[in-house]
C-alpha cells in the first residue's frame, strides 16, 4: 500500500482546498436561505415561468421557496458540477503526472509491477473521492444545522450515494485518459466534467437528442428527479457502472503495455 497512502498524501492540500470551496459555497448558500425566505415565494413563481428551461431544472415540479426544492435545483447543481471537476482532474492527474515530472523512471523500477502499482493509484483515486464526498457532506449537514432545516433522509442519501457514482465514473475516464497521455490532461478532465452537464441539459430539453441520457452520468443523479421520487432507472446505472468498470480496466491494460518516456 506504500503507493496508495503516497498519493493520498500528496493529494492531500488538493482534497482539502477543493472540498473547502464547494463544501464552504454550499454551507453559505443554506444559511443565506433563511435570510431569503421572505423573497422566495416570489422568486419560485418567476422561475416556474421560464418554460423549458423550468423543467429541465425541475422548477416546474419544486419550489425553491421550499428547503427540499431549495437543495435539489440550487444547491445540488453547485455540488455536482464541483464534485465533476475535483473527480476528473484526481484522475487525470494520477498517472500522466510520473511521466511530465520525469518520475516514471525510478518509480517502475521498483519491484511492485506496473499493474500493482495502476491498481494503488486507482485505490486512491476513490479514497479521494471518497473523502471529499464526505467533508462537502459534513458542510451541507453544519449547514441544514445552522439554517433550523432538514431533508427527507431518504433522498437526502440517495442523491449524495448516486453523485458520488457519477463522480468516481468520470475521474475512472479521465484515469483512462491519463494512461494515455504523457503529461496532465487537466484542460480534458474539466472539459469532460462540463461538456456531459451540456449533455445532460441537451437531452432534457430536446427530445432528438433523448439518447444522451445514456452517455451522461448526470442525468441518472439529477438532484430534482431523485427529490420528486422519480423511479431510478437500475439498467441505467448498471449501464455506468459497467463503464466505469470497462474504464478502469482499460487503463490497467494499457498502461501495462506502454512505452514509458524517463
Amino acid at each position: 500500500m506504500t503507493i496508495f497512502i503516497h498519493e493520498l498524501k500528496r493529494n492531500q492540500k488538493i482534497l482539502l482546498i477543493w472540498s473547502f470551496c464547494v463544501g464552504i459555497l454550499c454551507f453559505g448558500c443554506l444559511l443565506l436561505f433563511g435570510g431569503l425566505e421572505d423573497t422566495m415565494e416570489q422568486m419560485a413563481e418567476g422561475y416556474s415561468q421560464m418554460g423549458t428551461l423550468s423543467e429541465v431544472l425541475g422548477l416546474d415540479r419544486l419550489s425553491i421557496a421550499t428547503m427540499e426544492g431549495f437543495y435539489a435545483t440550487e444547491i445540488s447543481l453547485m455540488f455536482a458540477i464541483g464534485g465533476a471537476m475535483f473527480s476528473a482532474m484526481t484522475g487525470a492527474a494520477l498517472l500522466a503526472k510520473e511521466e511530465e515530472g520525469h518520475t516514471a523512471e525510478f518509480l517502475y523500477t521498483l519491484p511492485l509491477g506496473r499493474t500493482r502499482i495502476v491498481l494503488e493509484k486507482y485505490a486512491s483515486f476513490w479514497a479521494l473521492t471518497l473523502l471529499f464526498h464526505v467533508i462537502c457532506a459534513a458542510w451541507i449537514l453544519a449547514g441544514l444545522l445552522g439554517a433550523g432545516e432538514s431533508l427527507p433522509c431518504r433522498e437526502f442519501l440517495t442523491f449524495h450515494g448516486l453523485q458520488l457514482l457519477m463522480d468516481l465514473e468520470i475521474g475512472s475516464i479521465c484515469f483512462l485518459i491519463s494512461a494515455y497521455c504523457r503529461k496532465k490532461p487537466v484542460g480534458a478532465a474539466l472539459g469532460i466534467a462540463i461538456l456531459l452537464y451540456a449533455a445532460d441539459l441537451m437531452c432534457r430539453i430536446l427530445p432528438d437528442l433523448e439518447n444522451l441520457k445514456y452517455v451522461t452520468p448526470y442525468y441518472f443523479s439529477n438532484g430534482a428527479d431523485i427529490f420528486t421520487g422519480i423511479k431510478i432507472n437500475t439498467r441505467l446505472l448498471g449501464l455506468h457502472a459497467a463503464i466505469m468498470a470497462a474504464a478502469a480496466f482499460s487503463a490497467v491494460t494499457l498502461y501495462r503495455k506502454k512505452d514509458l518516456s524517463a
